[in-house]
């Protein structure tokens, strides 16, 4: 008779088969995977439930973590509007405009359009709430890549779209309006619906942002169709806007959108004060604070360090060859690889500031040495293979307990070429340290050390800008990963800007 652990193995390797085939974690139905083998998971804590017959996988302990739920929603959502609805179904307007202006933010309610829906809410977890509208469908439906949701395609997601989300979401709507290439397809859907009154709408919110050639694209064509269009700005009156400096992705459009509506919020806040210092004074004030920095920046990610860890990595008394409890151990190595990667941002500073380079352009430069110093250790001690260090990450991750997802492994490149541009045009070093530390993580370039990194960045460009190097507490964790979850979900980048503030000068 098969052990209990035995029983277990073989329902897992039931799982791992079923995620192989399908590439997503959400199952539907006990018997998808057995009703036995289902009930030994869920009691094990390798599934857990969403609604009555839908189940996600998970992994004991995990209940409770919202990141599981994040992770799987997308799928789930198109798993269920699949499974009841067929293909005659589609997010709305809105939320298809948030896809192709690269939010992908949870919401609290999603919306699902199908002509068979019942109008019903459907309770999710931790509050969330499914609403299916019977409604028609758009004149096209777009399959979205990442997940496989149906969405509306960009031109007919902009003409219905609610009036409001021009001044709700700005910046999505502004995105998408960057990101159209052409107005023909707008054009075909207002005149063969008669929408004189939603093509308007977009005439002039395409001239607010400057795109004119498409607004008289659209005015002359709706005309000789036998249209007079009267346009309107539906954004917000009175509001500027910013120009889009660089036409790449739509997740590129999105970060120099962002990057200058936060930048505003910046410096309208009163600066801490400046402390004018010379170059080795900086050095030294950087080599004061490798310890308790080290220490504050690896616990914030969850290692366990000690003083005396990081001063005998710093000493040299390491060595993973002969010292096997430190190969064997997650924290040393990644003591060791903050001190490498330290020494590395230390050359950079000193490198800025001996050569008053600019120092967005240098950071921009040496930003892919300091990620490769911080897991070098790993690679010697054989637990990652170098070729994991070169370039970005290539495949999807997710922030523990965030509703932020991270940009997928192709958009990337884009986003952090215009990244880099940003940071070596800013001229204002506290918007160029606070927005050089969010916009990091925001992306996550990396499969792990984006915190670590985008701490490096943000003091890097303080202490070439007459700042103090300033350190993060452990204690104040909470409020730190608060601020970035408002700035990544809301936009509002005001918290973390004030609690930056708060720590320029502080001694920890």
């Amino acid at each position: 008779m098969a052990t209990v652990n035995e029983r277990l193995a073989e329902s897992l390797r039931v799982l791992k088969k079923y995620q192989e085939k399908n590439d997503y974690s959400v199952i539907h139905s006990k018997d998808t995977l057995g009703t036995t083998h289902t009930n030994r998971l869920l009691g094990n804590g390798y599934l857990q439930p969403i609604i009555k017959g839908w189940y996600m996988s998970s992994l004991p302990g995990n209940e409770g973590d919202t990141t599981v739920w994040y992770t799987s929603y997308w799928h789930f959502i198109a798993a269920y509007a699949n499974n009841r609805f067929g293909n005659d179904w589609s997010l709305s307007a809105e939320q298809s405009l948030a896809f192709y202006s690269g939010n992908y933010v949870v919401p609290k309610q999603v919306v699902i359009r199908a002509s068979k829906a019942g109008n019903n809410i459907i309770q999710l977890k931790y509050s969330d709430t499914l609403l299916d509208v019977t409604a028609t469908l758009p004149r096209q439906i777009v399959k979205e890549s990442q997940f496989g949701l149906n969405v509306y395609s960009m031109a007919e997601a902009l003409l219905y779209c609610s009036p409001q989300y021009f001044i709700t979401n700005r910046i999505e709507a502004q995105t998408c309006l960057e990101s159209l290439r052409d107005a023909s397809e707008i054009i075909a859907l207002a005149s063969d619906k008669g929408n004189s009154t939603r093509a308007a709408r977009i005439v002039g919110a395409l001239n607010a942002i400057g795109r004119t050639d498409q607004a008289d694209k659209i005015m002359q064509m709706m005309k000789r169709l036998g249209y007079d269009l009267r346009p309107e700005n539906p954004f917000e009156e009175g509001k500027d806007f910013a120009s889009v400096i660089l036409q790449r992705s739509p997740y590129s459009i999105r970060i120099q959108l962002m990057w200058e509506k936060m930048r505003k919020q910046i410096i309208e806040l009163t600066p801490p004060s400046i402390i004018n210092v010379d170059i080795e004074k900086v050095l030294a004030n950087m080599d004061a604070n490798y310890v308790k920095d080290s220490y504050h920046s690896l616990s914030i990610e969850g290692y366990r360090v000690t003083d005396e860890l990081i001063e005998r990595v710093r000493s040299g008394e390491w060595d993973p060859k002969d010292v096997k409890q430190d190969s064997d151990s997650r924290n040393a190595l990644a003591a060791r690889g903050y001190y490498q990667a330290f020494q590395s941002v230390r050359e950079s500073v000193k490198s800025i500031l001996q050569n008053k380079g600019k120092a967005g352009d240098i950071v921009a430069e040496q930003l892919q040495n300091w990620h490769f110093e911080l897991f070098e250790p790993c690679v010697q001690a054989a637990i990652i293979p170098a070729s994991d260090l070169v370039g970005y990450r290539k495949h999807q991750v997710y922030i523990r307990g965030s509703k932020h997802t991270p940009l997928n492994p192709d958009a990337i490149v884009d986003a952090m070429q215009t990244f880099y541009t940003l940071l070596s045009q800013e001229e204002n070093v506290l918007v160029r340290s606070i927005l050089g530390h969010f916009f990091f993580v925001y992306i996550h370039p990396y499969m792990d050390g984006n915190g670590r990194t985008a701490r490096f960045i943000m003091n890097a460009m303080l202490v070439t800008g007459d700042y103090s190097w300033t350190i993060i507490p452990i204690e104040k964790r909470d409020e730190y990963m608060s601020a970035l979850e408002m700035a990544s979900i809301k936009g509002d980048i005001i918290p973390f800007a004030e609690f930056i503030y708060s720590l320029i000068g502080n001694i920890v």
